[in-house]
């Protein structure tokens, strides 16, 4: 029996790689020049730490942020900006969580799509992720075409395929 897993993961080095881009491109760019600017990422706590001087120096690194990580190959749903940033002193502090992980609810969301479908396939919530077994191959890849096709708010992967 055919299988996979559909996941939200992120990809700890292609992040790595954005922000240590991002922190360059800051370090070279004129408007940011002697200013307090840091950028780091907690891998463990899956979040990205920014400081700077003012609110508007955030969203110039938030966006330049985005633009790293997109050309990563990193969704840009997977960044939680919602956040407000907060003043530190001299300084203005932002926290950008990372969503990594299918919630409970968006599990059973995709499970309905799926479902909707009116193929002959499983969907499954495993944990944090959403397994789905077929007979035959090419239902798995209309699966697959569908939700990519579906406007889910958090970026989904498609690993594991086994026939």
């Amino acid at each position: 029996m055919a299988s996979f897993d559909i996941v939200n993961k992120v990809d700890m080095q292609l992040l790595d790689n954005a922000v240590n881009t991002t922190k360059k491109e800051i370090q070279n760019r004129y408007d940011f020049r002697d200013s307090k600017t840091e950028i780091e990422l907690d891998k463990n706590g899956l979040k990205i730490q920014l400081t700077t001087d003012n609110s508007m120096r955030i969203k110039t690194i938030e966006d330049v942020l985005l633009t790293r990580a997109v050309k990563q190959n990193i969704d840009g749903k997977c960044f939680d900006f919602t956040q407000e940033d907060y003043q530190s002193g001299a300084l203005v502090k932002k926290e950008i969580k990372i969503k990594q992980g299918i919630e409970k609810e968006t599990a059973k969301k995709i499970v309905k799509l799926i479902k909707d479908l009116k193929l002959k396939v499983e969907p499954a919530i495993m944990d944090e992720q959403v397994r789905v077994s077929g007979k035959k191959l090419d239902e798995l890849q209309h699966v697959i075409h569908a939700l990519r096709n579906a406007n889910l708010e958090i970026p989904v992967q498609f690993i594991n395929m086994k026939s």
